[in-house]
């Protein structure tokens, strides 16, 4: 529903505004965004402080909570560990 006071559209206004490729588009960045977090947080758990680059706190901290559409995972991944 719009508010008539700003012209915002409400979320749930926006979803309905997209249409379906575009609703599943999100649904599947946001399943493998998820997946990836979950998979880096597994490892960042598992894994000596030592094997990280890094504080494993920060790294625990921002996984969750950065929206990165999958891209911090991934950095994660590919910069955010030692070999061991």
């Amino acid at each position: 529903m719009a508010d008539s006071t700003n012209g915002s559209r409400s979320p749930a206004d926006l979803w309905h505004g997209l249409s379906s490729t575009q609703r599943g588009l999100v649904v599947a960045v946001g399943a493998i965004d998820t997946a990836l977090k979950g998979a880096a947080l597994v490892d960042l758990a598992k894994r000596p402080a030592a094997q990280v680059r890094g504080p494993k706190w920060a790294w625990g901290l921002a996984l969750p909570v950065v929206n990165s559409a999958g891209i911090l995972p991934i950095v994660y991944f590919l910069r955010g560990r030692r070999a061991g």
